[in-house]
């Protein structure tokens, strides 16, 4: 049996081209390529029969968003209920075409793409999290705050993604403060490349009264440990429910993303503690095995302060995006290889 891929995702994009690159590097055909914008559209789907099907990001495509969350900024925080909606329709269609073997379960991306449902799996599966709750305003999320107690909290649009409109608030003895990649810009929010502090409550909550009709999800502040004057934590890659990748992102700041400036940290330093290490990758696997129709996912994973504790922050249905990164076994093989390498070989196995 010839084996063809085929993805679901934008022509031109990183992850696509790696994707190939690996698909084309075993000996294989190289894949069909179907954008984002002709599913959203309601276009034909020319998948070739039998295809094993991967599906990727619809982000870095202007056509894509306009058509899943309406015209604006393509940069502009807001409008997640509506992009979530469109999403998983254009996941649907996806799922119906005859023939073909989906690498990931849509309805797992859903629920990755909505932080409530996906916290409130990975909590009912013993997968450890911040405590968590659901505000509809910026009232609503400090009158919670007070009545638990907190002081700290993360923000997070509950299908934003890349820290899209999240806010790290805090608001203690009279004073608020704000740390955000959000600024203003034409009358509603859009991320920057550059993360921003606000103490102003009155613009605090005109940002989080934009972001609350589409949800919100906030989580408990979990203290995070740091290395050097830095503070960090992971995004560990699964494959078949298995960590294969795993780096180390530190930043001054309380968003550790590398395209807000966040840097790769020394991953030795935390495999090094060998209890630690361990249970971040059984976090990482408890967190997978919640998802068991995807081939892979990213995890990120919190180390506490006292570098013992852990906490998983997200589960990324497209978070495999590691260029240049080898394995955690020392064979040398991307996320990319290292996917491509466990379809075949689960695939040979049931012939």
């Amino acid at each position: 049996m010839t084996l063809r891929f085929a993805v679901v995702g934008t022509p031109g994009d990183r992850r696509v081209t790696l994707f190939r690159d690996a698909v084309v590097a075993h000996g294989l055909a190289e894949p069909r390529v179907i954008p984002w914008r002709d599913v959203l559209a309601g276009h034909d789907l020319d998948v070739p029969e039998g295809a094993l099907l991967r599906v990727d990001s619809p982000g870095e495509d202007m056509k894509a968003d306009a058509l899943l969350r309406g015209p604006g900024d393509p940069a502009r925080a807001g409008g997640g209920a509506a992009w979530h909606r469109g999403f998983r329709a254009g996941l649907a269609r996806v799922a119906a075409v005859p023939g073909i073997r989906l690498l990931a379960d849509v309805e797992e991306i859903g629920v990755m793409f909505d932080k409530r449902r996906c916290h409130a799996v990975l909590s009912g599966a013993g997968v450890p999290v911040p405590p968590a709750f659901e505000a509809r305003s910026y009232d609503e999320l400090r009158a919670e705050m007070a009545g638990r107690g907190w002081t700290r909290v993360f923000v997070k649009p509950a299908h934003g993604s890349s820290a899209s409109g999240v806010i790290a608030f805090q608001a203690h003895a009279g004073r608020v403060k704000a740390v955000t990649s959000a600024a203003w810009a034409g009358g509603v929010p859009v991320n920057s490349l550059r993360v921003r502090s606000y103490d102003d409550e009155a613009g605090i909550r005109r940002l989080v009264d934009f972001l609350a009709p589409d949800g919100l999800h906030v989580e408990r502040w979990f203290p995070k440990a740091s290395i050097g004057d830095r503070a960090f934590d992971l995004r560990v890659v699964t494959v078949s429910g298995v960590p294969t990748h795993a780096v180390v992102r530190t930043s001054r700041t309380p968003m550790t993303n590398l395209h807000l400036g966040g840097t790769r940290g020394d991953l030795a330093v935390v495999r090094s503690r060998s209890r630690l290490w361990e249970r971040v990758l059984d976090a990482c696997s408890g967190a997978a095995a919640c998802f068991p129709g995807s081939l892979s996912v990213g995890v990120d994973v919190m180390v506490g302060a006292d570098w013992r504790s852990v906490a998983v922050a997200e589960v990324n249905a497209f978070g495999d995006l590691l260029p240049g990164l080898g394995d955690l076994a020392g064979h040398g093989r991307d996320t990319y290889t290292e996917q491509v390498r466990a379809i075949v070989g689960t695939l040979a196995e049931h012939r």
